[in-house]
């Protein structure tokens, strides 16, 4: 276990307090040995988001300044809910790709009505956080699969680059999704500003330039300060480069959003909130997750829910955007000596004294170094291409999948992306859960084990018995399927006598697998054959128990394995011992 940890109890000590507020616990046993470590984390990690969170507000559409906001007040609310010590919470490119794309589904234009849509965007996704922590139902993130999010976000941020392509260049574009922008801004290139393309330009090579050659340089905070030393030191605004204009200096101010504005489009809010609570609840808590098995202590998932809920609340009523974990800049945290959640706190106070000083400054920033700013964020932080490479090594299946949620995000914009994903989600589930294998099995020559015939064509097929087992649940979506395959296997065995179900896999059964599964011993007697099943869980056997079906099948046709089930139906001379030993086993 790590010595400088506080101990796995900090976060979850007993008392009601501190388990909704584990601040508590952590500051009961803090030591002065981690002052240090946490005070250079939270510094070190306010440098890197806060050039990071000007970009990702562009992307949302929002002033500057909002970025900064939701920054300070997720670092702050998390340090006080949340039970991971490591985890840095603020804006992310997917999150503010999500709320960009509500904006668009609601059709605002006016900069102060999306300052305050995104913000009740970011309370709805609040208050939707808090009511799954109560229900306890984050299990629902599971339902957007790794392949649809992996798409989902490479579509994302292909979408949020072509976006950015115009500040590069200076131009114009139109069109109502990424293909069409796309063919736009290639129509415009012949009025593109020369200073403009060339302040671009240097920006992108200067951004990932650095990544490439000098990884632990901070490639964000290097290029908004070039920016600004070259925007002052060039006079950029004066030869046609566009700037960000003004950034006012300040704290942010309570405001509750405009809740009007919130109900004339409450359709795209709710699927916004949605959605960003699917992709802000599966970023924090796999994160959270890591560094916790990392450092050997233990986090609470339902009171993880709280913390995004507080985080979000307070970004939204503090004028922000939403906010989830960043995984760049929770790794930092971790790498620069963060102990406690008051690494968190000193990088929400950073960012604050950053709002209060030098907000100004960013006045000048040029919009193609903005643009440069948000395309590496999300070139690098949403397109996974060694995820999708491994997706299409592993399962091509799943790689298409992916590659559908990218051309739904482009064609139909990444809120429908979103959604789009989802229901391929739950389609694949759907046709994973509803067509189980159920594949025939013989014996492992001089063994008792039995294994698929299709795999094995070697092994020995028990003379005048059919094996066959179902690998999945027997429930209403299966039940037909084991009917229809039963069937078949006994009309193209005219010779067999006896069919054996291996249950090995069936750990679930409903009323009408239970009934289907009575259907089945109807058409086998009908068919003079016998019926036997193997290795049925207690639990599986307890509701054919109450449909009776033990009753009309037999006890001593359920037996421990499948050898049992087939030597009980015909013994051999070598086998007889074992048949008469144990004929009716309780499985």
């Amino acid at each position: 276990m790590d010595p400088q940890a506080p101990a796995a109890g900090g976060t979850r000590a007993a008392g009601g307090a501190s388990r909704l507020f584990p601040i508590v616990g952590w500051l009961g046993s803090y030591q002065r040995s981690w002052l240090r470590g946490d005070l250079i984390a939270g510094v070190t990690v306010a440098a890197l988001i806060v050039p990071k969170n000007l970009g990702y507000a562009g992307i949302a559409g929002i002033p500057l300044q909002n970025g900064l906001y939701a920054a300070a007040a997720g670092a702050l609310l998390y340090a006080v809910f949340g039970t991971c010590r490591q985890i840095s919470m603020g804006p992310s490119s997917g999150l503010a790709a999500v709320a960009a794309s509500a904006v668009v589904a609601a059709g605002i234009t006016d900069e102060g009505d999306i300052a305050s849509f995104v913000a009740g965007l970011t309370l709805a996704s609040g208050a939707l956080f808090l009511v799954l922590a109560v229900l306890k139902m984050g299990w629902i993130a599971q339902f957007l699969s790794r392949a649809v999010v992996t798409g989902f976000l490479f579509g994302a941020a292909i979408d949020v680059v072509i976006g950015e392509l115009p500040r590069l260049t200076g131009t114009q574009t139109s069109g109502t999704n990424s293909f069409q922008e796309l063919w736009s801004w290639l129509g415009s290139l012949g009025d593109a500003n020369v200073a403009t393309v060339l302040v671009g330009t240097i920006s992108l090579v200067v951004v990932f330039g650095l990544r490439r050659i000098a990884p632990q340089v901070p490639g964000a905070l290097v290029l908004v300060v070039g920016g600004l030393v070259a925007s002052y030191a060039f006079d950029l605004g004066e030869h046609g480069v566009a700037l960000v204009g003004d950034v006012p200096r300040g704290l942010p101010s309570f405001a509750v959003p405009d809740l009007g504005l919130m109900w004339d489009h409450v359709v795209p809010v709710a699927l916004g909130a949605f959605a960003l609570v699917l992709i802000g609840f599966s970023q924090t808590t796999g994160d959270a997750r890591a560094f916790a098995a990392k450092h050997r202590y233990q986090i609470d998932v339902n009171q993880e829910s709280v913390a995004q809920s507080a985080a979000n609340v307070g970004a939204g009523l503090f004028q922000g955007m939403p906010v989830s974990t960043s995984l760049s800049a929770s790794s930092l945290n971790d790498h620069a000596g963060a102990r406690t959640g008051l690494a968190s706190i000193t990088s929400g106070v950073t960012v604050l004294l950053t709002l209060l000083v030098l907000a100004p400054l960013f006045s000048q920033l040029p919009k193609p170094v903005l643009g440069a700013l948000i395309i590496e964020a999300v070139v690098m932080g949403m397109m996974d291409v060694r995820e999708m490479r491994r997706i299409h090594r592993v399962q091509r299946f799943d790689f298409w999948i992916a590659v559908a949620a990218i051309v739904a995000t482009l064609a139909f914009g990444v809120l429908a992306g979103v959604m789009i994903g989802i229901g391929l989600s739950l389609l694949w589930l759907v046709r994973v859960a509803t067509q189980p294998d159920m594949p025939a099995l013989a014996r492992q020559p001089g063994t008792q084990v039995y294994r698929d015939r299709d795999e094995h064509p070697d092994d020995e097929q028990p003379a005048g018995v059919v094996v066959v087992r179902i690998d999945g649940g027997l429930f209403f979506a299966t039940s037909d399927a084991l009917e229809d395959r039963i069937r078949t296997l006994i009309q193209a065995e005219p010779d067999v006598s006896a069919v054996v179900i291996d249950f090995e896999g069936v750990n679930f059964i409903d009323s009408q697998g239970s009934a289907k599964l009575d259907d089945i011993l109807v058409l086998c007697q009908q068919a003079a054959v016998s019926l036997r099943l193997a290795r049925v869980k207690p639990r599986v056997r307890a509701v054919l128990e109450r449909e009776e079906l033990v009753t009309r099948l037999g006890s001593d046709h359920i037996h421990g394995n499948v050898h049992r089930a087939v030597v009980a139906h015909d013994p051999t001379p070598r086998d007889k011992d074992a048949a008469d030993s144990s004929p009716a086993d309780p499985g």
